[in-house]
């Protein structure tokens, strides 16, 4: 789907939800191997097992990874993606669990060198079936605006 929004467009405190995601075994098999990243609090049940969480641990990156993709439903034309800042993991994501992402536009502001675009953050909120945050960060967009301001 194409949403076309300019920065004006963007509204403060705007929120999306998406659907559910059920963490899997395979997820974190194919994220291991595509990251390299085969510490045993990811890939060894039988020594976490023996370990104060228990069971095996996502990795930070594929819950990210995830999180993000299920915000992933729209193009639009005028915003790309700028980066992401405040990423923090609160708590651990295991296999079986089901996460959801929230995000929220909390500040919009000009860019300090393109009078063409500004800059929307958003607050993205990754959520497990308990409703308890998992993951927190900014997601910053670079968008144009409709005309560029005075410079």
């Amino acid at each position: 789907m194409i949403v076309e929004q300019y920065f004006e467009d963007y509204v403060l405190d705007s929120e999306r939800r998406s659907f559910g995601r059920t963490i899997t075994e395979t997820d974190f098999v194919v994220h291991a191997g595509h990251t390299g990243d085969f510490f045993p609090h990811h890939m060894d049940a039988a020594w976490c097992s023996t370990q104060e969480f228990g069971q095996r641990i996502a990795h930070g990156t594929l819950v990210f990874s995830l999180g993000i993709g299920l915000t992933a439903t729209a193009i639009n034309p005028h915003a790309m993606s700028y980066g992401y800042d405040r990423l923090r993991f609160i708590r651990p994501v295991h296999i079986g669990d089901t996460i959801l992402t929230i995000t929220r536009i909390v500040d919009k502001r000009d860019h300090p060198k393109r009078t063409g675009h500004g800059v929307v953050v958003e607050a993205v909120d990754i959520r497990n079936q308990h409703d308890e945050t998992v993951l927190a960060c900014e997601h910053l967009y670079l968008v144009a605006r409709r005309a560029p301001i005075a410079g």
